[in-house]
This record gives structure tokens, C-alpha cells and sequence, in this order.
């Protein structure tokens, strides 16, 4: 993934622990905004557009909490990472009700920092791919109008489909030979991950095979433990 010209919003009271997370972070190719308290990081969150904030807890003139809040009446997207010296369970609880993406106690390793921050960037930029206001495909002689449920072949009457099995296209189509994420379409059109749903969408996947099978261009693929790939031959 490309991490080049990602921005983030690094929010930290601590100016020796600031000013070295600062500098790894743009070592790894991240633009760092540094802000040393809470009021500051909110001015600075309104003069620019974030890719990700990163929000120490506990800081004066306004919390990490209170921040929080504060960037998710201005925008509801921007992922957010909490920041704590206090590994205290109604904390951590406090943090997700105001929208946190995810957790990390101090002393961390910067590393798993790292990891947590492309996950999750990468997890928005699926999502984005999802959420696509897109309706009408080609799928080799294939026609797919998932708005009325409608998979027609190229002079054939169209096939009305399931709402599941026209979800799951859809999302195969907008990942059109590229890995489409299991994770991604259990949580989208199942709205679970586990292993009941995960069965329940290798049938879909079968349906869906079999609906498609007329053209020998068109081909699901499965990779193993990632997901599926909808291949169109040219």
C-alpha cells in the first residue's frame, strides 16, 4: 500500500515522546502535524484535511477524549488512534463510544503502531471501494444492474438475483481482478465474521459460479485465507 503523503494529526503533551513518534512516523513516509495539547490539535485539525489522528488520553487544557469528540462533530471518518498511560478498562470503553479505531497503552512498540496505522488505512480505502455509489457492470458478455437485481447475458433474458447474491457480485465487480476481502463482505452484506457466515458465503460464491458459468471468460477465484477474485479474460 501507499503510504506516501498520508497525513496525520499527532496530538501529544509529551514533547521528547512527541517529537521522536513525530520523527519515526515521517521516517515510514507519513506528513506529521505535531500538536502538544488538545486545544492546539483541534486548531490545527480545522486548517487541514487528515488521513488519520492520533490522540494521547491524557493531556492538559482538553483531553484526548474531549478532542475526540470535537473532530467527530466535524468529521465522522477520519480514523482515530487513543494514545494512554493508563491501561484501565472503562478508559479503553470511553474511547470507542467516542468513535476511537483503535487503542494502544503505553510504553508500545512503534512497529505495532505502524501495523495498526496501514491496517487501518487500508481498511478506510476498502471501504471507500465498498461504499461506491456504482450500479450498472460489465462482466465479460455479462450485464449486472444491481440496483434492480438484473444479471443478464448478452442477448439472454436477465436472472433476478437475491439481495445477497447481487450484493456480493456487486462487490466482486468493484474489485474486478483484484483480491476482494472475505472480511469485507461478511461485515458489509452479513454484518458478522465467523465461521457460520464465512460457510454461508462459499454457498453464495457456488450460486454465483454457477450463474456465471455460461461464459468461459468469467471466473472466481479463491484465494486461499484473503478472499476471492472475479477474473474477466480479455
Amino acid at each position: 500500500m501507499e503510504e506516501q503523503n498520508k497525513k496525520i494529526l499527532l496530538v501529544e503533551d509529551d514533547p521528547n515522546f512527541g517529537t521522536v513518534l513525530k520523527d519515526y512516523l515521517i521516517m515510514n513516509d507519513f506528513d506529521v502535524v505535531h500538536a502538544k495539547n488538545g486545544m492546539e490539535g483541534f486548531e490545527k485539525f480545522k486548517k487541514n484535511d487528515y488521513d488519520l489522528c492520533i490522540l494521547d488520553v491524557m493531556m492538559p487544557y482538553k483531553d484526548g477524549f474531549t478532542l475526540a469528540k470535537e473532530i467527530r462533530e466535524k468529521n465522522t471518518d477520519v480514523p482515530i488512534v487513543f494514545l494512554t498511560a493508563k491501561a484501565m478498562k472503562d478508559d479503553v470503553l470511553k474511547g470507542y463510544k467516542v468513535g476511537a479505531d483503535d487503542y494502544l497503552n503505553k510504553p508500545f512498540d512503534s512497529e505495532v503502531l505502524l501495523m495498526k496505522i496501514r491496517a487501518i488505512m487500508q481498511r478506510k480505502a476498502t471501504d471507500s471501494v465498498a461504499d461506491s455509489k456504482q450500479f450498472e457492470f460489465v462482466i465479460g458478455n455479462f450485464h449486472l444492474n444491481s440496483k434492480l437485481r438484473f444479471l443478464s447475458l448478452s442477448g439472454g433474458d436477465p436472472e433476478k438475483l437475491s439481495p445477497k447474491e447481487n450484493e456480493l457480485l456487486r462487490l466482486l465487480a468493484l474489485h474486478e481482478n483484484d483480491l476482494m476481502p472475505r472480511e469485507l463482505a461478511l461485515t458489509k452484506i452479513w454484518r458478522d465474521d465467523n465461521y457460520f457466515t464465512s460457510r454461508s458465503m462459499d454457498v453464495y460464491i457456488a450460486k454465483l459460479r454457477k450463474y456465471l458459468k455460461p461464459d468461459p471468460n468469467v471466473e472466481i477465484l479463491n484465494i486461499h485465507g484473503e478472499g476471492f477474485r472475479l477474473v474477466i479474460n480479455k
